[in-house]
């Protein structure tokens, strides 16, 4: 395979994580909620797809995994892990207004935690030799790509060669930036965001909206930690081996200025960004950790350039990280 293509098509697998991480985490910053538990939520959510999966294959065998199931348990308990995280956010940001920042840092810990917990219990139960599960069998319906993407050359490696998970996050992205831009229901979202207390005395129900749209990003930022186990570790789950890709998904939201469908391009040039090192010849050790801070200088620059600029479309939500008090109104 050419150099530059093979490139393009790992920035596109290393950038995946983060549309997920991304979306759902603007998603619920527009709805004026700063959930730094993303990497938490991430974490668990891939933890509960390789729980799902392990557990099916264990009860079925490997040779008789229906494809079907094989990739619908994984990713409903998926799901299902992160909305638990989300609504654990919500109840004590919403309900009990608790500090966005205190709560989501703290969330963040407890998902690492868990997340490492049943890991190391599964990699117990396997009795391998490597501190590490293997699901390659869920793993390869995962990444099974579009059939007749190799015969169609470097076209078909860039834009045909991956998962569904992949094509998903995209659609995603691009779905949400439609809804907030276009819909009733992305505008109520939007109003909620930038001042609670207006949007309370029009009749919408901010606690409804605030719930919703974090529980919502909570999933699809999930979907990002099942895409990484899945498809770009191969099935392999080993604890603490995720990495700093929800922070660089945090991190993405103020890049590509709080919208979802610059996020694709975002995550793609991040991921480029993270393995750049190994396609420039006789780099030494430091030079690789300080190619490797780029996407979060690149960050801290745009974020300057946006400051400065004063723009309102390019501004965070008015009321975020803050709690809504309807006392005050």
């Amino acid at each position: 395979m050419n150099p530059f293509v093979m490139f393009l098509q790992r920035a596109v697998i290393m950038g995946v994580p983060l549309i997920y991480g991304a979306t759902g985490e603007t998603i619920t910053e527009k709805s004026g909620h700063l959930n730094l538990g993303i990497p938490g939520i991430m974490y668990v959510g891939s933890i509960s797809g390789v729980i799902g999966a392990f557990l099916y294959e264990s009860a079925v065998g490997r040779e008789n995994v229906n494809p079907a199931l094989g990739i619908l348990i994984p990713l409903v308990a998926c799901l299902v892990g992160s909305l638990l995280m989300g609504l654990i956010y919500s109840f004590f940001t919403v309900s009990l207004r608790a500090n966005q920042n205190v709560t989501g840092l703290a969330l963040t810990t407890f998902g690492v935690g868990i997340g490492n917990f049943f890991g190391g219990s599964l990699i117990k139960l396997t009795n391998s030799e490597l501190p590490s599960v293997n699901l390659t069998t869920t793993s390869n319906l995962f990444k099974t790509p579009l059939p007749f993407a190799k015969d169609l050359g470097w076209f078909g490696e860039i834009f045909l060669s991956y998962g569904f998970l992949a094509y998903l996050g995209i659609f995603l992205a691009i779905f949400a930036a439609i809804i907030m831009k276009r819909t009733r229901v992305g505008l109520h979202l939007r109003a909620v965001g930038e001042n609670p207390a207006t949007a309370d005395a029009a009749g919408i129900n901010v606690g409804r909206y605030k719930y919703f749209a974090t529980c919502l990003g909570s999933m699809i930022a999930g979907l990002g930690g099942l895409y990484y186990i899945m498809d770009y570790a191969n099935g392999v789950w080993s604890n603490d081996g995720f990495g700093d890709r929800g922070w660089l998904a945090i991190a993405l939201v103020i890049f590509t200025v709080w919208k979802t469908d610059l996020g694709i391009i975002g995550a793609i040039l991040f991921g480029g960004l993270m393995i750049v090192n190994n396609y420039i010849p006789g780099l030494g050790l430091a030079d690789q950790e300080l190619i490797r801070i780029l996407p979060y200088l690149v960050t801290i620059i745009v974020l300057i350039i946006v400051s400065a600029r004063e723009k309102r479309e390019t501004q965070p939500p008015q009321s975020l990280g803050l709690s809504y008090f309807r006392e005050d109104r």
